[in-house]
C-alpha cells in the first residue's frame, strides 16, 4: 500500500519600505518588501511549513528560530532545501506543491514561471509539479489594505518505493 502524506503551510508578513519583495526566491520590483527576520519570503515559508507538516517534523520556527542571528536576512530557499533534505532522509519525496500568494499589489502574473522555476530548482522537482497562484484580498483586511502579504501551500509527499508513482518514475525521481 502506498504511503501518501499531505501538509498545509501558511505564512504572513507585513509590507515595509526599505526591504526587497521576494517570493519563491524571486525578487519582484516594488516599493515595499516583506518585513521579518530572514528575507521574509512568505511563499517559501509556507511551502517549507507544508513539507515539514506532511512529515510531522514541526514547523519552520523550530528549525530556523528568529531568535538565532544565523538566519538574519537568510535566503528562504535555504529553508526549503533543508526541509526537502529532511523528508528525503526519512524516505519521502515530494509529489506536488500547490501554493497561493495573497497580495493586493503588485500584480504577479508576469513572475509566475520564474517563481515556479526557482521553487522547483530548490526542491529538486520538475516545474510541472509546482503550482503557484496569485490572489488579492479584494481590499479586505491587512492584505487588502496593502499592509501585508500571505501565502498558503499544500504539499503531497510519498514514501519512496510505494504506490503508482514509484512504478512510473522510479524511486530516484
Amino acid at each position: 500500500m502506498s504511503e501518501i502524506r499531505t501538509g498545509l503551510g501558511w505564512d504572513s508578513h507585513r509590507l515595509a519600505a526599505g526591504r526587497p519583495l521576494i517570493l519563491g526566491g524571486v525578487t519582484v520590483p516594488f516599493e515595499l518588501g516583506l518585513e521579518g527576520h530572514s528575507d521574509s519570503d512568505v511563499l517559501s515559508h509556507a511551502i517549507t511549513d507544508a513539507i515539514l507538516g506532511a512529515a510531522a517534523l514541526g514547523d519552520i520556527g523550530m528549525h530556523f528560530p528568529d531568535s538565532d542571528p544565523r538566519w538574519r536576512d537568510c535566503d528562504s530557499l535555504v529553508f526549503l532545501k533543508h526541509a526537502a533534505a529532511l523528508i528525503g532522509d526519512q524516505g519521502y519525496r515530494i509529489v506536488s506543491v500547490d501554493s497561493t500568494v495573497v497580495l493586493e499589489r503588485p500584480k504577479l502574473k508576469d513572475f509566475r514561471e520564474a517563481i515556479r522555476d526557482s521553487l522547483a530548482g530548490a526542491l529538486g522537482l520538475e516545474r510541472e509539479r509546482v503550482s503557484v497562484k496569485f490572489k488579492t484580498a479584494e481590499r479586505l483586511g491587512p492584505v487588502g489594505e496593502g499592509r501585508s502579504a500571505e501565502a498558503l501551500a499544500v504539499v503531497t509527499l510519498q514514501k519512496l518505493g510505494t504506490g503508482p508513482w514509484h512504478e512510473a518514475v522510479g524511486p530516484e525521481a
